[in-house]
């Protein structure tokens, strides 16, 4: 799928356990790709230094490589670990209040759309292909429905052919 390799949608340190799949973030697209000017409108954006503004995945093994600051010190990350899940869809106190308490509305939003998907597939698929199958969707999700190319979570325009996009994916951030 133009955007993203098979090798990253069965990635599991990029499934983030809110729901908010890392694939799809911009600060990890910006430092997947090299794109210096997009991390740092992504930094501009979440009040990091550009040299700060790179993550390869929230779900990375302690220590984690490279885990943006704002990832550092979530609080849902931190709760699925401690009882031993990897991501929110197992867990039946979906959703709490650090969901419902998000920093950002769109996230909010995103996670509330996710998880349910989530558990979806691993129901039809089971834990590992269902897993894959979330990634897969979300990755397929975020691509410009005007000309195709691939987007990343929270975009309010499509970058090649400049068509907003913000209301038909998350809305605006």
């Amino acid at each position: 799928m133009e955007g993203w390799t098979e090798e990253e949608m069965r990635n599991k340190d990029l499934m983030a356990p809110c729901g908010l799949y890392c694939g799809t973030c911009g600060v990890y697209i910006a430092n997947r790709d090299g794109n210096e000017k997009f991390r740092a409108v992504m930094g501009n954006l979440y009040g990091t230094k550009t040299e700060e503004t790179a993550c390869l995945g929230c779900m990375q093994p302690d220590p984690p490589k490279m885990l943006y600051g704002f990832c550092k010190s979530c609080t849902i990350r931190d709760c699925v670990k401690s009882k031993g899940y990897y991501s929110c869809h197992q867990c039946e106190e979906w959703p709490c209040s650090m969901i419902e308490n998000f920093l950002f509305a769109t996230g909010v939003k995103v996670m509330r759309r996710t998880i349910p998907i989530w558990r979806d597939k691993v129901a039809e698929h089971g834990d590992e292909k269902g897993s894959v199958e979330w990634a897969r969707s979300e990755c397929t999700r975020y691509h410009c429905p005007s000309c195709g190319e691939p987007l990343f979570r929270g975009a309010q325009r499509c970058r090649s052919c400049k068509t907003p996009v913000a209301d038909e994916l998350d809305g605006s951030l």
